[in-house]
């Protein structure tokens, strides 16, 4: 695989690339992930020399159900469904909970849009919860204070890759009488207090979209549980509502208003091979990464993703929240932010911004938020100041790309007087 060349030196003392000097890497740096290998390829060839491309053939196993049962036995559980997506895997497992109009669901207010959109696309309400400024995970606190007799589920993301704190959740969740359905579409592989995400006893769900941890050649989701009641409803709600039996022709009855959100084969191969490689990827990933925060952590005013005790991080995202009124006293925020941003950029890091609103607030969910705005100051304090590094240290290779990031940091943050009269003259 090829990246960009980086140079091992550390810390390059030069001129900002933003104002004249040589960047410390030629170039952005490209995505190199998903890795597909041989191995992956001949997966998906198999599945189309087999001409078996859906999942509801009922006479001979599928690339669907081996790798429902590999994702099952990985994670220790019950059952696994395959579905097309990740946003269906939520909308599905919120349907197979009786979740549904009139029903109101705690999501957090800084996650990926699909979160709350699933919960309306099953006619309930998201009420957003505010996030630990730390973990970027949804606040006991907040929840708390947000159940009311309509309350009947919250969805919490382990976001980044950080498992949220679920036994505080889960305990809560039991004294109101709420469902628990994880939201575990970035966190493949991560773990807590010594379990693997997803395994906990309560519903989760999973992304296997190309940018992810796991991923498939396209889009593609699974839900997982140990209540084979809920597990049957999801096999039924992703085929029209039918049953489907390796004993019997299908029949084409439905008993109960389904969708077509099935997962196809190849995608089910492709992912099945990736899946022989996960650990191997994930430890690699977790050392480079935890060698490139190494370098990081005593920088004045930048606050570094971390990996609290009893957690295990799958590293997905990495965001970083620099103290930007200390950086840049008397800038506004936006302009600061998006100076650093620029800096890192021209010196070759594809640093972004990911989320630019807390979720209630993006247009599509607006209209139907009932919270105040502002109840989210926590998220809202992140989105304004954070920027993240995605997707370019996912492969197991990614070391020496990273400890350039690290270089191209440190060179930045250096130079943090000549940024902050930048930002003067850019206020003037």
């Amino acid at each position: 695989m090829n990246h960009v060349s980086v140079p091992m030196n550390h810390v390059s003392v030069g001129e900002l690339a933003l104002t004249g000097g040589e960047p410390v890497l030629g170039e952005l740096a490209p995505v190199g992930w998903p890795m597909t290998t041989d191995a992956d390829r001949a997966a998906v060839l198999s599945v189309l020399e087999s001409n078996v491309f859906v999942s509801d053939r009922p006479n001979e196993p599928t690339a669907v159900e081996r790798l429902e049962r590999s994702w099952a036995q990985y994670l220790g559980v019950r059952r696994c469904v395959g579905v097309s997506n990740g946003t269906t895997a939520i909308e599905l497992a919120l349907l197979a909970h009786g979740v549904g109009p009139g029903d109101e669901v705690v999501v957090p207010a800084l996650t990926f849009v699909a979160t709350a959109m699933a919960v309306v696309h099953v006619g309930a309400t998201p009420v957003y919860a505010d996030v630990d400024p730390v973990t970027f995970n949804l606040s006991a606190d907040s929840l708390t204070g947000l159940i009311t007799e309509r309350t009947k589920a919250v969805v919490p993301v382990h976001l980044h890759g950080l498992s949220a704190d679920m036994d505080v959740i889960n305990d809560i969740a039991r004294r109101h009488g709420l469902v628990v359905i994880e939201d575990a579409a970035q966190a493949q592989g991560a773990r807590y207090r010594g379990t693997p995400v997803g395994a906990s006893g309560n519903t989760a769900t999973f992304s296997l979209q190309m940018t992810k941890n796991l991923p498939t050649c396209g889009e593609g989701g699974l839900v997982v549980t140990d209540d084979d009641g809920v597990a049957d409803r999801i096999v039924q709600l992703r085929q029209f509502g039918e049953t489907i039996r390796p004993d019997r022709p299908r029949r084409y009855v439905s008993h109960r208003l389904g969708f077509n959100a099935k997962l196809n084969n190849v995608q089910a191969a492709y992912t099945s091979s990736q899946l022989e490689r996960f650990t191997e990827y994930h430890e690699a990933r977790r050392a480079n990464v935890a060698a490139f925060l190494d370098r990081l952590r005593d920088l004045d005013g930048l606050m570094c993703p971390s990996e609290p005790d009893g957690y295990e991080h799958a590293w997905h995202i990495l965001r970083f929240v620099p103290d930007l009124d200390r950086i840049f006293p008397g800038t506004d925020t936006a302009t600061a932010r998006n100076l650093l941003i620029k800096a890192l950029r021209a010196e070759g890091l594809p640093a972004t911004r990911y989320q630019m609103m807390p979720l209630p607030e993006q247009p599509a969910l607006r209209s139907i938020c009932r919270q105040e705005r502002g109840s989210w100051p926590v998220t809202q304090d992140v989105v304004d100041r954070s920027f993240t590094i995605q997707q370019r240290h996912l492969s197991p290779d990614a070391g020496p790309l990273l400890q350039g990031f690290a270089d191209v940091i440190e060179k930045v943050w250096s130079h943090r007087k000549a940024l902050a009269e930048l930002a003067e003259g850019a206020d003037r």
